[in-house]
């Protein structure tokens, strides 16, 4: 399995295509019509077939602090509580109770059990059925055959991953990565929030440098470039590299002692819908959840990248974060909405995505793989 560049390589590539004027190249071209997008047959078929057998960032590692943390919330459709048992491992369980399907847990907190508001059948971390009131109404009944039911949970890179369905697609292809999100990095913001665009334009938007020039030309362009990016790729998933201005003092520094924190922004795109972006001071975890055709549900978990809780390291989180939701982010969030609006236009059969989008050809290709 081809392995994610490590940084000091990240940076040469860089200082070369500056040097060079150029940029990296993809080997083909995609053309992916424009009715994948409006299809609600398509998107079940997504949601059924991928979304619900991939092995899915649920979220950080750090969401989930202690024992008896949890986190519920809808994962592709499907109502699932994330939590941590006694014995400090994550599990994830479908969120019905087993008598009339009632959800036993809303929104996040710490709980020692999970008791269903309805008639209180209680459950234990570990999802196991302990009590039912007045037991005796159900001759017979087998508490033991009747946890809550089970997903598959892990948690690797500092970030819990949730397999809902059986069979599930294979190797995740995440052996190339040496890092994600590190135990000094401490959560400090949750924001959800719905848009009203197809989830799949939501994140093309995230994984290209093609657009920096015209999209963002006072926010990100002044301290970055224009469509100068390095991409990898690696088994389902890739990594997009904005670099700097500021990388070029790179260029007098030996390359053994090189070192890329706060001189570019890495965006990893864990497929199918999760995408890790880390900036200068901060990384956000974005969960992009399908709502319909052309509606979507973001959930975005920031953390700072790294300091522990050195109140100082979390400031210039804080001001980092200020700065790209308040600036490109929001820049972006307008420009995929309008094409959402212009598939109303149905000025085209097809969208193409040419050689400098070589990541999110990457994506179509794969999704349509596992779809097949």
């Amino acid at each position: 399995m081809k392995a994610a560049m490590d940084d000091r390589s990240v940076a040469q590539r860089v200082l070369d295509h500056i040097a060079n004027g150029t940029t990296d190249i993809g080997e083909e071209v995609w053309r992916e019509p424009v009715a994948n997008y409006q299809s609600k047959e398509r998107l079940a078929a997504e949601i059924e077939r991928v979304l619900r057998r991939s092995p899915t960032p649920f979220c950080p590692a750090a969401a989930l602090p202690e024992i008896g943390s949890y986190i519920a919330r809808d994962a592709a459709g499907t109502p699932t509580v994330v939590v941590r048992g006694v014995d400090g491992k994550v599990r994830a369980f479908r969120n019905a109770c087993r008598h009339r399907g009632m959800q036993v847990a809303s929104d996040s907190g710490c709980t020692r059990a999970f008791v269903c508001r309805y008639h209180g059948w209680t459950y234990n971390l570990e999802g196991r059925l302990r009590h039912i009131p007045h037991e005796e109404g159900f001759p017979g009944f087998d508490k033991e055959a009747h946890p809550l039911v089970p997903m598959t949970a892990s948690e690797r890179f500092g970030l819990v991953f949730v397999t809902q369905d059986e069979p599930a697609l294979g190797d995740d292809s995440l052996g190339g990565l040496d890092k994600l999100i590190s135990p000094e990095q401490r959560l400090f913001a949750t924001a959800e929030r719905e848009f009203e665009v197809n989830w799949k334009i939501l994140l093309e938007g995230f994984i290209e440098g093609y657009h920096i020039k015209s999209t963002h030309p006072e926010s990100f362009l002044p301290y970055g470039f224009d469509n100068l990016n390095v991409i990898d790729l690696f088994g389902r998933h890739s990594r997009v590299t904005y670099p700097f201005q500021r990388i070029k003092k790179l260029a007098k520094v030996p390359p053994a002692e090189r070192r890329v924190d706060g001189l570019l922004t890495y965006v990893y795109h864990l497929f199918p819908n999760v995408l890790i972006t880390v900036l200068s001071r901060h990384t956000n975890v974005v969960i992009l959840e399908p709502l319909a055709v052309d509606r979507t549900r973001q959930i975005t978990y920031t953390l700072t990248n790294g300091g522990g809780d050195d109140p100082a390291a979390l400031a210039e989180a804080r001001r980092d974060a200020d700065f790209v939701g308040n600036t490109g982010a929001q820049e972006d969030r307008a420009v995929v909405q309008a094409i959402q609006r212009g598939l109303g236009s149905r000025a085209n059969d097809a969208f193409i995505f040419g050689h400098y989008e070589s990541a999110i050809v990457h994506f179509h290709k794969t999704l349509t793989a596992a779809l097949a």
